[in-house]
């Protein structure tokens, strides 16, 4: 696990938000405990690159959640375009192949300004029946999501976005230097929502997590900057 400074462990996902305002405002009373943002689709599709601004300004790190699944080729060309606008997380599906995956770590290697390319392996929405239904894949999800992990690996890439569950099997498999981005993350007691496989923040960091992506149970709560540092604190005394 990479060991950082301890709001570096928590990537805001700002995924709800329709108002520009509304977005200002949130990242203003979460900031002195969040180091990452999370910018995915909704945020970028609605207004564009220059909503990366708004993170820039208050000198945190800008994660940019866009999983480029395509051709090698056209991959490359996006993250090419993305190590442009001066992100330091980027997201691709492993599930593109090990081209693909291969086609944007080079990309990312000749940026000015390298990001860090993430490979997502499993949503944390699919649980097992679906993916051995749905999605015809007859394995174990933690079993499938280490296959993923390996290739992404041996790809170049610079990190995996894998849920919680995962990490068991996932984080023995990877290098040290290797980033582990664990998604559908859930103070003890909150609402799972839509997630169905979840964890704790002192779990997640204990089996291996270094950046811990949150949303509702801090942009939905009444004081949003109080989640926030309640969870650096919980994270605190886990790295103590």
């Amino acid at each position: 696990m990479i060991m950082k400074n301890v709001s570096d462990y928590i990537a805001l996902a700002l995924d709800n938000s329709g108002d520009l305002n509304a977005l200002r405002a949130l990242i203003g009373k979460t900031a002195g405990s969040v180091g990452v943002y999370k910018l995915g689709l909704e945020q970028f599709t609605r207004f564009g690159p220059g909503v990366l601004d708004i993170v820039r300004d208050t000198g945190r790190k800008v994660f940019l959640d866009l999983k480029f699944h395509d051709i090698p080729n056209t991959v490359a060309k996006a993250v090419e375009a993305a190590c442009a606008l001066g992100v330091d997380y980027m997201t691709i599906h492993t599930q593109g192949g090990t081209e693909m995956m291969r086609a944007a770590a080079e990309a990312a290697s000749k940026a000015d300004r390298r990001p860090k390319i993430l490979g997502v392996t499993l949503l944390t929405s699919i649980d097992q029946t679906m993916l051995n239904e749905d999605l015809s894949v007859q394995m174990k999800t933690a079993e499938y999501v280490l296959h993923l992990a390996k290739k992404a690996v041996g790809a170049g890439l610079g990190g995996l976005v894998c849920s919680a569950a995962d990490l068991e099997m996932v984080a023995p498999a990877v290098p040290d230097d290797f980033e582990i981005v664990t998604p559908g993350i859930r103070p003890a007691g909150a609402d799972v929502n839509d997630q169905k496989r979840v964890a704790t923040p002192s779990w997640a960091i204990k089996n291996g997590a270094g950046l811990l992506v949150i949303g509702r149970p801090i942009t939905g709560a009444n004081d949003p900057g109080k989640a926030a540092a309640d969870i650096v604190n919980e994270i605190a005394g886990i790295l103590k």
